[in-house]
């Protein structure tokens, strides 16, 4: 047997009248389903909150009677707060107890929403969502800090597919129910029933997460065990540059995606093709949710720096067909599922190649990974609009495929890009 991997406490022979004596060894509490689940329905209700505002906003002017115009500042408001919190909510959690920092941002969370629901006038209710994006900061990188330091090396993009999948579930399932039901019961009360299921979670965050302790993401345990994985700089320190270089492809990424998405539903009206838009966007969904569980399947077995950059080529690929076949809706149809499922392949990837890059400070930089899609999926919804008006829609996923190539040129000098020696 080797000898480093006798037990705790046990001594191990090195050699004729030496002897090496190993402490204990950090205990790995077990990944359960259940926790899974519980990080999923976390994921899901935030990121319901997060995309439920945007159907709203036409119910919402006309309740407040505010021009509707204005009432996209709803969504400008919760995104520019969760930009500027994330960052620092990251660096806060990685100094202290991460399941206290969730359910505390859970708990904010949830009065940020009823603020929401009772806010009497256009001002206010800005500043809850403010509020809201705020807690949202805190609490999307702490749920994939906590799960991915407790899953296994080998699945570890697995379990961030499968958590990340609430969020993008939101997109194509809670949204569009949160509409269903503000147009039954108002548009209070979609933040009612988040709020609350908000503040349930916080009770069980605040517990099941401090049963042992918590695996980091080590060198050993991450980059070590697959091929293409980021290799840690001794001591696990890595530069502020390297790390803004990991998070600018998001920001890059997020733009290709989002200028691709946001717009859309706006194009297809303007087609003349409105009754399509639903049923696009429901495919459109499943079909991220997808490529989202085989980008981290292909992570850990493939390496993150791979997939990344894979998935990064072909989305340029398949954004540039789908302006080619705008004009055909089945055909349409088809380079939306290839678009989607290896745009959504890239996040849970580009979170493990964070993660195992970066162990000793994991949230922080989940957190700007998050920070970075927002500044990507702002910038896309500043610029595409002006790009739609003058030149069309086809014009804008031009665009947006040129902005993946820098993208994928980053990902090509990422260290742990190349197999290992050995392997």
């Amino acid at each position: 047997m080797d000898p480093t991997s006798s037990g705790p406490g046990r001594s191990a022979s090195s050699g004729p009248g030496r002897s090496t004596t190993r402490g204990p060894e950090p205990v790995t509490p077990r990944l359960s389903a259940g926790l899974v689940a519980l990080a999923w329905v976390t994921q899901f209700l935030v990121g319901t909150d997060l995309f439920v505002v945007a159907p709203l906003l036409p119910d919402i002017a006309a309740s407040l009677h505010v021009a509707p115009a204005r009432t996209g500042l709803l969504i400008t408001a919760f995104s520019l707060a969760y930009v500027v919190a994330s960052p620092f909510a990251g660096r806060l959690s990685d100094r202290h107890d991460r399941a206290r920092i969730l359910s505390a941002a859970l708990v904010l969370f949830s009065l940020a929403n009823v603020a929401t629901a009772l806010a009497p006038s256009f001002g206010l209710l800005l500043a809850t969502r403010v509020v809201a994006g705020v807690a949202a900061a805190a609490t999307g990188p702490t749920v994939y800090a906590l799960v991915s330091t407790r899953a296994q090396a080998t699945a570890r993009a697995q379990v961030l597919a499968v958590v990340g999948s609430g969020l993008l579930t939101a997109l194509w399932v809670g949204a569009p129910a949160g509409a269903v039901l503000s147009r039954h019961a108002g548009w209070q009360a979609a933040f009612v029933i988040l709020a609350a299921g908000t503040c349930v979670l916080a009770v069980p965050h605040a517990f099941v997460w401090r049963s042992g302790r918590t695996a980091t993401a080590g060198p050993t345990a991450a980059a070590g065990s697959v091929p293409g994985a980021g290799t840690p700089a001794p001591g696990g320190r890595r530069g502020g540059g390297e790390a803004a270089f990991a998070v600018a492809v998001t920001a890059l990424w997020a733009f290709s995606v989002y200028s691709l998405y946001t717009y859309l539903a706006v194009a297809l009206h303007a087609d003349g093709r409105a009754a399509d838009v639903a049923w696009l966007l429901v495919v459109y969904g499943i079909a991220a949710v997808a490529g989202g569980q085989a980008g981290g399947r292909l992570a850990d077995r493939a390496g993150a720096v791979r997939v990344t950059g894979v998935a990064l080529a072909l989305m340029a690929v398949t954004e540039v067909a789908v302006a080619l076949v705008f004009p055909a809706t089945w055909a349409l149809t088809v380079a939306l599922v290839l678009f989607a499922s290896a745009a959504y392949a890239f996040f849970p990837a580009q979170q493990r190649h964070l993660v195992d890059t970066f162990p000793e400070r994991a949230t922080g930089m989940l957190s700007w990974n998050n920070s970075a899609l927002f500044v990507g999926l702002s910038l896309a919804g500043a610029v595409g609009g002006p790009v739609v008006h003058s030149w069309g829609y086809p014009q804008l996923l031009y665009l947006g495929a040129a902005v993946a190539v820098p993208a994928w040129l980053l990902t090509r000098h990422r260290a742990g890009g190349r197999r290992p020696p050995g392997r």
